[in-house]
């Protein structure tokens, strides 16, 4: 990419009252209209007392409800809902690895991930619930109002109903902020995405005791606790406009137009296939009682597990879930171009995301997978950064209903000057944040790690 100023600029069409209500709210950080940050733990851990929760790996001989294709080998549920657990053929030109196989979630659903927020004695809050997922390392996070795939939300399980789901399906009940299609996790998903959507509403709104009303400020804070704030929360987080002053974004170190066909360029000019393949004989990969695991020992694994849930729609289940091997890391870099805040993108292919290829951090990988001739560009800058130019830096669970202990070390560090003037390898490119915003505003462009990193950038940016 060259370095050609931008002249013009098509910005998110918020209202003026909605942007002055939301930079109230980072602002308010210390207590909202429920609870002080400082009393969340407290909360969050006397939800967790309040109900049983356990999970426990098991055979696969031990799912109910699941089983695995006489023909495909594929892991299947008996309805024919919820997911399916395939094989995945990837051939591409792009990247290190031309050629790779490998088990993937294959859920043909769009699901909701909806956050309710009202104006409450002049401070917007945000409706968050103490959520337990399977795969997360503590069980409960701090989720969405509404994180339901439409089996959940259709009652596939015969559970209870999910709750306030009126706001978000059916006839629209609030002011709509944010309603946009995003990705899911392209190594582990095929094709999977999700509705983020954050509402308000004006109406009264009945309380429960696993749902609490927090600030955006609140929210900004508890995203620097590790393992606290689930990735559907995250990703809807992402969805928000910015609210920190910034410098003239015409000054971006390059133009709209051409940030969209370096995007473009990588999506059409690499030569994929990629395929879903049974399970059964999936090279490199072999199945046992207890898992679906590499030949190798690397990446992931596909477990089974059984489930206890006191205050989830259906109280106790099994189901699959993906395993990967040790913790990743995701990684901005940072720069200013004219006194404007740039990221390193990577224009990353993955085999599961809808349009094979899109926005993701500078670094992302799990290092543990990676011998030391191969290690992903610019990983070694990342974790080799001083303190002084490390402006961010959290664990986070991975979709805690989906896959166990999928945890990364969030990073946002700032590139030192020698860095930020070398040329660029094939398929990065610095955006000016802004211009990251306007990406995942439009779905389906950033992935879900990269946002992530937005909302983080957000809750060290936001007004003071």
């Amino acid at each position: 990419m060259g370095l050609q100023r931008a002249d013009s600029r098509t910005v998110p069409r918020w209202d003026r009252r909605t942007t002055d209500l939301l930079a109230h709210s980072a602002r308010v950080t210390d207590r909202g209209i429920e609870l002080a940050t400082a009393e969340f733990a407290d909360w969050l851990a006397g939800r967790g007392r309040e109900h049983a929760f356990g999970v426990q790996r098991i055979d696969f001989a031990e799912l109910k409800g699941w089983n695995f294709h006489r023909s495909t080998g594929n892991l299947v549920h008996q309805s024919g809902r919820f997911f399916t657990v395939g094989g995945l053929r990837v051939h591409t030109s792009a990247g290190s690895f031309p050629e790779w196989h490998q088990p993937i979630i294959q859920q043909p659903e769009v699901g909701i991930l909806g956050i309710l927020a009202k104006e409450i004695d002049g401070v917007l809050h945000f409706l968050m619930q103490a959520k337990m997922e399977p795969g997360n390392p503590n069980l409960l996070q701090l989720s969405p109002t509404v994180q339901a795939t439409r089996s959940n939300y259709t009652r596939v399980h015969r559970g209870a109903p999910v709750r306030y789901l009126q706001y978000f399906a059916g006839p629209r009940q609030g002011r709509v902020l944010a309603d946009v299609l995003q990705s899911e996790h392209g190594s582990w998903f095929y094709r999977k995405y999700n509705r983020n959507m954050i509402v308000e509403t004006r109406d009264e709104v009945p309380p429960h005791p696993d749902f609490c009303w927090l600030t955006l400020g609140q929210l900004y804070e508890l995203l620097s606790r590790d393992n606290t704030v689930n990735m559907d929360s995250r990703t809807v987080l992402s969805s928000l406009p910015s609210l920190a002053e910034q410098p003239d974004d015409r000054l971006a170190l390059t133009s709209d137009a051409k940030v969209l066909s370096w995007l473009t360029e990588h999506r059409s000019t690499h030569d994929s296939t990629i395929e879903m393949v049974p399970l059964t004989g999936l090279p490199g990969w072999r199945r046992t009682e207890r898992e679906i695991t590499r030949e190798d020992g690397r990446f992931f694994d596909v477990v089974a597990v059984a489930v206890e849930a006191g205050n989830r729609e259906v109280p106790s289940w099994t189901q699959p879930l993906i395993e990967p091997h040790g913790e990743g890391v995701s990684a901005f870099l940072l720069h200013e171009f004219d006194g404007v805040p740039h990221v390193l993108a990577h224009a990353r292919v993955e085999g599961g995301l809808p349009l094979v290829v899109e926005v993701a951090p500078t670094v992302q990988c799990v290092p543990a997978n990676y011998p030391e001739d191969t290690r992903p560009r610019y990983l070694d800058e990342v974790l080799a950064a001083p303190p002084a130019r490390v402006r961010y830096s959290a664990v986070h669970a991975e979709e805690g209903g989906r896959f166990r202990n999928a945890v990364s070390r969030y990073l946002l560090v700032e590139a030192d000057g020698a860095l930020a003037s070398e040329p660029l390898p094939p398929g990065y490119a610095w955006l000016s944040v802004r211009q990251l915003e306007r990406l995942t505003s439009v779905g389906l462009s950033v992935n879900v790690q990269a946002r992530t990193l937005l909302a983080c950038l957000r809750s060290v940016a936001r007004p003071s």
